[in-house]
């Protein structure tokens, strides 16, 4: 059964611990580069977890979002698969891992394992554990399943993505808490008023400061042909605003294949 989609994060809870009681229902479990952020190019393993609050049109974890799919897996599993692969660096992604609170036990024993952890988190939940890089993606207005760009229906889903995509407690908690990464996913100058205003609003809620150096804007586009349209005006933008620039390297190494 597909990890409900519900934004009762309570109700999820209790039906993912009813079904994997210690595990997490994990989509794909795999090593590779990491591709995006501070740390790209980094062998790592990585631990998807299915399941999302988000239906951004532009997912490119799709089977973990619009159409849930996965395997339950107990956490001693999981971590004899991470520890299979020559890897010192874990990244817990989705989807979105934080839904999960089998997700806290995970980092705990990746951790006392002496693994880094990044954890890809769209920023609406924030949970106290051992992270070493909190790379949050806020979601901006440009990512909003509308009728026009639902990927699988009418936009019945665009309400409540709309309603629930940023929260500004539980950015200010994840900045507060670890060290952080700020991606951006940008098509075009279109989007960069509503990043200066989260950020805006962000700065003036967290208590820690947020330097452009933490920004990060990353080109939309989950296949080569879509990035190539999208990342030259992202750099140009990333130049002019003195934010930093992300590539997508498992894309354009690997294209849309899965596991990478």
């Amino acid at each position: 059964m597909p990890v409900s989609d519900s934004t009762d994060r309570e109700a999820l809870a209790d039906d993912t611990d009813e079904k994997a009681g210690d595990g997490l229902p994990i989509n794909e479990l795999f090593y590779s580069l990491q591709g995006e952020g501070r740390l790209a190019g980094v062998p790592s393993v990585f631990v998807r977890t299915s399941g999302c609050n988000l239906r951004c049109w532009f997912c490119d974890s799709y089977h973990t979002s619009w159409e849930p799919t996965h395997a339950w897996m107990d956490l001693e599993t999981i971590l004899a698969e991470v520890e299979s692969h020559d890897a010192d660096h874990v990244v817990l992604t989705g989807g979105e891992p934080l839904l999960h609170e089998e997700s806290v036990t995970l980092l705990e024993a990746l951790d006392e394992r002496g693994y880094h952890t990044t954890v890809e988190t769209n920023g609406t939940i924030s949970r106290d554990a051992p992270i070493d890089l909190a790379s949050i993606s806020p979601k901006l207005a440009s990512s909003t399943p509308t009728p026009e760009r639902d990927p699988n229906g009418e936009g019945e889903h665009a309400a409540r993505h709309e309603a629930d995509r940023i929260d500004l407690e539980a950015l200010a908690e994840l900045v507060e808490s670890y060290t952080f990464q700020l991606k951006f996913v940008v098509t075009d100058a279109d989007d960069m008023p509503e990043i200066l205003d989260v950020l805006e609003d962000l700065r003036a809620t967290a208590a820690v400061p947020i330097r452009d150096d933490d920004v990060l804007l990353m080109p939309e586009g989950a296949t080569r042909e879509r990035l190539a349209e999208t990342r030259n005006r992202v750099a140009d933008l990333a130049m002019e605003y003195g934010f930093r620039y992300t590539p997508r390297l498992h894309v354009d190494l690997w294209n849309d294949a899965p596991e990478t």
